[in-house]
């Protein structure tokens, strides 16, 4: 069976995030905070919950990923978003997130007092990119440069853990049709098994949410179908996550494939379900 191959600082995996940036990201979404604010912020949580896990006895961490984020808007083009050290590669090991966030911010945060009541707390927060939404979307550029970035990843990581790409957009492809470039990137692979493509649809148009559905059957129309299509099956690891996380109509003949998710914890137990998966395949012992 695929994705089976063990994590470990020599044999490290790959998350890559691609953001659409453009205008619609501004939004706002049933909480009253934009798109672009809400995946920002989901993102920036993500990345302190992998820095977390690649935390080792007296604070040493440990190299078990390697991360990286594109932006895309036609404002800016396709860009790196992150900042420092960090702007320098496409890809950077988690040890250098830990010491380049772009600033810590202090939250507030309800949490039960304990007692059957609630109370406001103050909790820190990194921050590494920020939203922005302009401009329009250039998603095929946003691919192509993810493609080019995986394939180079892929040949010099053979025995790891195959990589798994994020690709969050609100609208439909402004410079051509993404189809292709998709199973492209979903064809790349280590000995381990094919790279792992998720596409996460934060539509306006609304219409029932589609949560790792396995089939496009409701979809709402010819691009939402679109994305489902460029979107991975489900490996078993994964399906096992969606079932612990109570998602019980999950099956393997799923795909890595969200339409309409508009709560912020939906956008969260989405990703928590692809990137927990690899987490549990980390050496427990290297």
């Amino acid at each position: 069976m695929p994705y089976k191959a063990e994590i470990s600082r020599i044999n490290p995996t790959a998350f890559l995030f691609v953001i659409d940036r453009s205008g619609s990201m501004g939004d706002l979404m049933p909480g009253g905070i934009s798109k672009a604010q809400c995946v920002s912020d989901v993102m920036n949580r993500i990345f302190s919950e992998l820095i977390l896990k690649c935390a080792k006895d007296a604070g040493a961490l440990r190299n078990y990923f390697d991360i990286g984020v594109i932006g895309y808007d036609t404002t800016l083009g396709v860009v790196n978003p992150l900042t420092g050290d960090l702007a320098n590669n496409w890809l950077n090991p988690i040890s250098l997130f830990e010491n380049n966030p772009l600033r810590i911010e202090e939250r507030q945060k309800k949490v039960p007092d304990g007692a059957g009541g609630i109370i406001e707390t103050t909790t820190k927060f990194q921050v590494w990119f920020d939203p922005m939404a302009a401009g329009g979307t250039p998603m095929c550029a946003a691919l192509q440069t993810a493609y080019d970035i995986l394939t180079y990843w892929c040949a010099n990581h053979q025995e790891a853990y195959p990589p798994l790409l994020v690709h969050i957009t609100d609208g439909q492809s402004t410079d051509g049709d993404p189809e292709e470039l998709g199973k492209k990137i979903q064809q790349l692979s280590t000995n381990d098994g094919n790279a792992l493509v998720f596409n996460i649809h934060l539509s306006s148009q609304g219409g029932t949410t589609a949560f790792l559905p396995s089939s496009a059957y409701g979809l709402p129309d010819n691009y939402a179908e679109k994305l489902f299509r460029m979107s991975s099956p489900l490996p078993e690891s994964m399906v096992k996550q969606a079932h612990q996380c109570g998602k019980n109509n999950v099956s393997i003949e799923s795909r890595c494939f969200a339409y309409n998710v508009n709560e912020i914890t939906d956008l969260v137990e989405l990703l928590d379900i692809g990137t927990k998966a690899a987490m549990d395949a980390i050496a427990m012992d290297r």
